[in-house]
């Protein structure tokens, strides 16, 4: 479950690092973002709920909880790589 969740994380960063000037960062930008999303629902869907449908309260399975963090961080790598995206 969460392997798969790393392989998402590292793809986006890989495909963040783009040298496409402004407009190439943008499309980066949202093809990492789009792969965290891919990998939250995959994530979700391995732990047996479906993504969207529940909130992060008390009795959540740890599972969960940890398929919204390995999305934050993945989130967090995107905005990070589009901040340091080199614009001629």
């Amino acid at each position: 479950m969460y392997s798969k969740a790393l392989l998402v994380l590292a793809f986006a960063i890989l495909v963040a690092q783009c040298q496409a000037g402004p407009i190439g960062a943008i499309v980066a930008y949202g093809a990492c973002q789009t792969a965290c999303n891919a990998g939250y629902v995959t994530c979700c869907t391995a732990a047996g709920a479906t993504a969207g449908t529940f909130t992060l309260g008390l009795g959540i399975p740890a599972a969960l909880a940890g398929c919204s963090v390995i999305q934050g961080v993945c989130m967090a790598a995107c905005a990070g790589a589009a901040v340091a995206a080199p614009t001629p």
